[in-house]
């Protein structure tokens, strides 16, 4: 049996994550195993030895996924095993590849691929904050390259106090929740979701998970040097130092003027830079075409490749040095904005939000609780009342392409817009929402469009948001050689591309409700987070007063189209009655007042939720249930159909399920030899309930409603009747067929045999 190498980190507070290498995966360049309490995450790391021909960029894919079995569960479906992963495992994926992509070597080109897959699950314990540090901690135990180890943790904040990677129970009662990825010296990555909170909340936040991951970048490290791997050498680039200077050189002056036209207009900026790089290469194969001494189609390639970085430098130089971005604004200027709302006439709201460049077109669908999206997960399951879907088809870019199913990106962007706006929804809404939002145009932050049209859309709808909601991508730009930098706000896509930071802050007037940072180069000081979260709070505010501008407050009323929904409480016991045996009772109700009627119990309370197309099923709907729940009370009158007769009465029903006895004596003045001189089954008839006994059986008259006779004594003579006439009573010991406490065939306390 191969010994464990075992690092143990002490959270102090009596809790503890222990990293295990050399027993699992030996095969893989580095594998691990992390757990905290049950919860157990294996991950491993495979690198190719080579990078593929022509590659110049970091090939890293990372997969994360949970097996059922973890929980000792059953996958859905009928084929009960897992198959695709699910948008919970993508966007834990994502997590983990956005804090591990920047600190591979800038040259390491070689196919990487990560796996983290959780193997055992602790119903407490949340597998996901330890994701981050298990991908890291394969890769610190292999021989794969890597600049430092990192981590991630969770923080939430809970009556007021920050916890680092809590509980489930916890985190449901915290108004922050953020994951963040840093390395010891630097943060890497910070996404999240809170209750409007404050900058400053924000900051101290990731400030408590930052010294929580120094710990665990420690132990790695720790670990590392007992395991004692040697990193590899690899050569995955051919550079021409001489080249390189000379493309500098010739082609700065010409991408600097252009960069400092001020074009807005994204495709005239591509075609102006592509020109001049197709330029100096025509110029370079006609001075070199008959130079054997160099490689001209290996040149060329490292002529594309250099010039990529003149053309960064050409932007980052104009926007720190004269403060001036690509289209001509100022680090602080968000590009024009206009908006329209109703666009869509068939769906139930719509909206078209456009900023400069970047435009979306969101539609919203109110659905009843049968539109519930089911979670059948292996930590998780429940139902999802709010969904947000993002498309970014390929037109937005002017790409000549289809779009093949749904990426990571898509899943990505519409979680990040469905946090922003989700908490914004009154908690007592009663419609299940879905909110569509299709990317026309891109160029800078699709999906903080998509917050800004999801609250545009949303009013249309009518939906009563507690606060609207607005959102920005803020942009850095660093020259750490000279101490210099500049926040910009509202990003254009070259400048996330070459820039240094991507940060996504949304909120409304009293705080932000959710971020995605990602940081593309170390040593950003919390100066500089700051600056950029107070930069982002005057930029949300300006785009939200144009979107108010556009549509101020939610419609007065729904949609014509839209389905009418009600919610009655009920007390737990009436629920069976609602539902009937076997679901008749509901399903004829649902098919007579044509309502869908669904049924949900919490805290000993049944919810029922009845929608409509029209006012006038829902009403009579709502109106049978409450006839269902009513309580008959004494003395009340009621209108109810007569559903048997026998020789001494008639048991008519005054509301659904719930019958009594009219007595012959009590159906007329006149004296009565049967029942049926009267009354006939299925008759509606007035009565009056005299009485109801503790079980629940109640005495009905109609008789006191009719006039009485003149002359008339106050009750009628009772007719004669023998034996036969006489009404069986149906809860006593005598008579028929029957088993007493007297002789016959009993087992009492008495005699042998077999008794009891």
């Amino acid at each position: 049996m191969n010994q464990a190498i075992i690092k143990t980190i002490d959270l102090g507070d009596g809790r503890t994550i222990t990293i295990e290498t050399g027993r699992l995966a030996k095969q893989a360049d580095g594998a691990v195993v992390v757990r905290m309490g049950d919860t157990m995450l294996l991950a491993t790391v495979v690198a190719a030895q080579d990078a593929k021909e022509d590659v110049d960029f970091m090939p890293l894919s990372v997969d994360y996924r949970e097996k059922f079995a973890a929980a000792g569960r059953f996958p859905g479906g009928f084929l009960k095993r897992e198959s695709r992963p699910s948008d919970e495992e993508v966007l834990i994926g994502r997590l983990v590849d956005r804090a591990l992509r920047p600190l591979f070597p800038a040259d390491f080109h070689a196919e990487t691929a990560m796996m983290v897959s959780l193997i055992s699950s602790d119903s407490e314990v949340m597998a996901d904050s330890l994701a981050g540090l298990a991908a890291s901690a394969a890769i610190a135990v292999s021989d794969i390259p890597f600049e430092t180890p990192i981590s991630e943790v969770r923080v939430a904040r809970i009556d007021g106090k920050m916890i680092v990677n809590p509980t489930f129970s916890q985190l449901k009662k915290a108004d922050l929740d953020i994951m963040v990825g840093a390395s010891y010296d630097n943060i890497m990555m910070v996404e999240g979701e809170m209750d409007e909170v404050s900058e400053e909340v924000m900051l101290e936040a990731i400030k408590v998970a930052h010294d929580a991951i120094k710990i665990h970048c420690k132990a790695q490290e720790e670990l590392s040097a007992l395991v004692g791997k040697t990193k590899r050498t690899y050569c995955h680039e051919v550079n021409d130092a001489d080249l390189k200077a000379k493309v500098f050189e010739d082609l700065y002056p010409a991408c600097y003027k252009l960069a400092t036209q001020r074009l807005n207009d994204k495709a005239l900026r591509i075609e102006g830079f592509h020109a001049i790089v197709e330029e100096y290469i025509s110029e370079y194969k006609t001075a070199n075409a008959e130079n054997t001494e160099i490689d001209l189609g290996t040149n060329i390639k490292l002529i594309k490749k250099y010039y990529h970085d003149v053309e960064k430098e050409a932007m980052r130089r104009m926007i720190l040095d004269e403060g001036i971005r690509l289209d001509g604004r100022t680090t602080t200027q968000i590009r024009p904005i206009w908006g329209e709302v109703n666009y869509l006439p068939g769906s139930h709201g719509s909206a078209i939000f456009t900023r400069g460049e970047t435009q979306s077109l969101s539609s919203i669908t109110l659905g009843t609780k049968m539109d519930e999206k089911k979670i059948d997960s292996v930590t998780y399951q429940g139902v999802e009342k709010f969904m947000l879907h993002y498309n970014f088809p390929p037109f937005s870019v002017g790409e000549a392409k289809v779009p093949r199913g749904v990426g990571r990106r898509e899943i990505g962007h519409g979680n990040l817009a469905l946090r922003a706006l989700k908490k914004m929804i009154p908690e007592d809404f009663p419609y299940v929402v879905r909110v569509v939002s299709d990317i026309l145009e891109s160029n800078g932050s699709s999906s903080m469009a998509t917050v800004c049209a999801g609250t545009m859309c949303m009013l249309d709808a009518g939906v009563k948001m507690k606060r609207p909601v607005s959102g920005i991508a803020m942009g850095l730009i660093t020259d750490p050689a000279n101490n210099k930098f500049a926040v910009l706000s509202d990003i254009l896509g070259d400048e996330d591309h070459l820039g240094d930071m991507d940060f996504k802050v949304t909120g409304t007037t009293k705080g932000i409700t959710a971020t995605q940072m990602d940081i593309k180069v170390g040593g950003l000081s919390y100066e500089i987070l700051s600056q950029a979260l107070e930069q982002a709070k005057q930029g949300r505010a300006h785009i939200l007063g144009e979107i108010l501008k556009v549509i101020s407050e939610p419609r007065e009323d729904y949609k014509p189209n839209v389905p009418r929904v009600v919610i009655i409480q009920v007390p737990k016991e009436f629920i069976g009655p609602i539902i009937g045996p076997g679901g008749k009772n509901i399903q004829k109700l649902q098919e007579e007042t044509k309502t869908v009627i669904s049924i949900e119990e919490k805290d000993d309370i049944g919810f029922v939720q009845i929608s409509s197309v029209n006012k006038e099923s829902l009403d009579a709907a709502v109106a049978r249930i409450k006839m269902i729940v009513a309580i008959p009370e004494k003395g009340e009158i009621y209108k109810g159909k007569v559903k048997s007769i026998t020789s001494f009465g008639a048991f008519v029903e005054i509301m659904p399920g719930k019958e009594g006895l009219l007595h012959i004596s009590e159906i007329s003045w006149n004296r009565l030899q049967t029942v049926e001189e009267e009354l006939q089954e299925g008759q509606e008839v007035e009565v009056k309930l005299l009485d109801m006994d503790r079980d629940g059986k109640m005495k009905l008259s109609r008789r006191v409603l009719l006039p009485k006779p003149e002359g008339m004594p106050d009750r009628p003579e009772r007719p004669e009747r023998n034996n036969d006439d006489r009404p069986p009573r149906r809860d006593d010991n005598r008579g028929g067929d029957r088993r007493d406490h007297r002789g016959g065939d009993r087992r009492d306390n008495r005699g042998g045999g077999d008794r009891r």
